[in-house]
């Protein structure tokens, strides 16, 4: 399964939001998913990859080519797509993904679920969405969006769209079932 990862590229957050990520790509690399992600060496994003890695994962990064300079993009992926724009990227990560993981991560991790969960909401995309709530981090994005629903913005039915979990396990139990 080819999973996409959305994450922070920061290194300056909690240790425990870049050990969950480490512990994620191993995980998946040892039920013999493919990661696809943003293509960066840092932050939740490289730990993911380094954690993949570690395990014999295939990874696939894809990144706008204004990334490509010393020390911003992982060098370990077993394939590497360099787009012009950034709206490409996140077309081909969604497109080529079967599954999307938002892991720890700030406005650009936020700007990506909102992207795929609007999609699905809009009958577009009909592929599982895992939110990895390490350490309470999202637990303010579950209130926003039950608020949502109660303020009559957004279907009730919306929230089942996406899964809220406590571990990479619980995650990889949802998107193989």
């Amino acid at each position: 399964m080819n999973i996409c990862l959305f994450g922070a590229s920061s290194d300056d957050i909690k240790k425990e939001y870049l050990s969950a990520a480490r512990r994620f790509g191993e995980e998946l690399a040892e039920r013999g998913h493919t990661l696809y992600f943003g293509g960066g060496a840092h932050g939740v994003m490289g730990e993911a990859a380094r954690g993949a890695a570690s395990r014999g994962g295939a990874l696939v990064g894809i990144a706008p080519k204004f990334f490509d300079t010393d020390g911003v993009l992982f060098r370990g992926c077993t394939d590497f797509i360099f787009t012009e724009t950034m709206r490409e990227r996140k077309a081909l990560l969604e497109d080529s993904a079967d599954a999307f993981a938002v892991l720890p991560g700030g406005i650009g991790t936020y700007e990506e679920f909102f992207e795929v969960l609007v999609l699905s909401q809009l009958g577009q995309m009909k592929k599982p969405i895992a939110i990895y709530n390490v350490c309470g981090c999202y637990d303010a994005l579950r209130a926003l969006l039950v608020s949502t629903v109660s303020g009559g913005f957004m279907r009730e039915e919306c929230l089942s769209l996406c899964r809220f979990c406590q571990s990479s396990r619980e995650i990889f139990d949802c998107f193989e079932k």
